[in-house]
């Protein structure tokens, strides 16, 4: 999120946001006041300087009662996944009292104890987390202590190298991270509505499929989006899929992987059949059939162990003698140069060989697996109306025909 962000957010407490989803949800200042146990004057306090704070009128007062405004929906929707996350990696942590107990420790939690576990496990060390938060050391240690007596539950222990967080301490506050990103996704929307704020969107591209994908209808997007700040990550696939977990990208483009966990969910866009590919003129380019022993002859460059090209490839040597592969690569660009100055081949997609002009495809006789390209995000995400946008243009530019298609003279 848009680092200006940070301060606003960082000023609204947990419990104006507790306050402010339990008056939301029962439509009445009077019915929170009693659910929250405190006088009708003090939830009405805090909604006043929850909405001065973010700028905005969140709730419409009525002799009926006080009912969201479409703002005010907005942030809503937001707070009730953060809450229902925040439960959710208590359960896990199993905190004593099972659901019962991790929705009570929710009510107790504070945005200091929270923001004091994520941090330490983003930064690693208590002095370079305290550093991060512009805060003294020994604060965050308060707040550190403060968060496992609230949690009843060990999450740091000391070592060799000082206190670290246990592991389960770790999965615990990455899923609390998520959760704070709900209110940083619901303030920028709100901006956004208000046409007073720029909106961002951090995209993974896979080094097969997603780049080239992503770089085909990338102008055209930004041309539909007058405030924007699109950032692009491209990692292997293992790599860029913990970044999608840890809520540091928000979708990838690219191979859909045949296992993601349930986690992540995949999109289907199109199949794109695997081919073998060499450079112009290659010696097999020539032949009208290709069989095993003909692709044994040459080097291969192959892709990264357990990447979905690499899988493709071991499958289709499965039965027989393999051909030598002294060299694994993701980067599109070194296998392009690769190929093109030597008789080595390799696997890559139909899709990725339509934009290439110095590789053709090799006519074998063995079929290959199709894979698909797709958009993989997290199970239980919630887009913004910028990725919905951003999704659909990719759907809508996706043409099936020409990724399953390809046709190329072996010049």
């Amino acid at each position: 999120m848009p680092e200006l962000l940070s301060p606003r957010i960082d000023a609204i407490s947990f419990r104006q946001l507790r306050l402010f989803e339990s008056v939301g949800r029962l439509c009445s200042v009077r019915r929170g006041s009693e659910e929250c146990n405190l006088s009708q004057p003090a939830v009405t306090q805090s909604l006043a300087k929850l909405e001065q704070m973010i700028g905005v009128e969140l709730f419409e007062r009525r002799p009926s009662g006080s009912y969201l405004t479409p703002l005010g929906r907005i942030l809503y929707s937001r707070v009730v996944r953060m809450l229902k996350q925040m439960v959710t990696a208590l359960f896990e942590l199993e905190v004593p009292g099972g659901q019962v107990g991790a929705e009570a420790i929710v009510h107790r939690l504070t945005r200091s104890q929270v923001r004091s576990l994520v941090a330490i496990i983003e930064h690693g060390t208590f002095a370079a987390a305290a550093a991060a938060l512009q805060i003294t050391e020994g604060s965050l240690q308060r707040a550190a202590r403060d968060l496992e007596c609230n949690l009843r539950k060990n999450i740091l222990f000391r070592s060799a190298d000082g206190v670290i967080v246990t592991p389960a301490g770790i999965a615990c506050g990455r899923r609390m991270s998520l959760a704070l990103q709900e209110i940083d996704w619901a303030i920028n929307e709100i901006d956004v509505a208000r046409d007073i704020g720029e909106s961002r969107i951090v995209i993974g591209a896979l080094p097969f499929g997603g780049s080239v994908l992503l770089a085909s209808m990338l102008d055209e997007f930004l041309a539909t989006q007058s405030k924007v700040d699109v950032r692009i990550a491209t990692e292997s696939t293992s790599e860029m899929m913990q970044l999608l977990r840890d809520g540091k990208v928000d979708l990838v483009i690219g191979l859909t992987q045949e296992t993601v966990g349930d986690d992540l969910v995949s999109q289907t866009l199109a199949e794109t059949p695997y081919e073998v590919v060499a450079r112009r003129g290659h010696p097999l380019t020539g032949q009208s059939h290709v069989n095993h022993e003909d692709l044994i002859k040459y080097d291969w460059v192959v892709g990264m162990p357990n990447s979905n090209r690499r899988n493709c490839f071991d499958r289709l040597f499965i039965d027989g003698p393999k051909p030598r592969t002294p060299i694994a690569t993701s980067a599109l660009l070194f296998i392009r140069h690769l190929l093109a100055g030597s008789n080595r081949l390799t696997l890559m997609t139909s899709y990725e060989l339509q934009h290439e002009t110095m590789l053709v495809r090799v006519p074998i006789d063995v079929p290959l697996p199709c894979p698909t390209i797709g958009i993989t995000t997290r199970a239980d995400w919630l887009p913004t109306a910028l990725h919905r946008d951003f999704i659909n243009l990719i759907k809508s530019r996706v043409n099936t025909r020409s990724i399953m298609g390809v046709t190329r003279t072996a010049a």
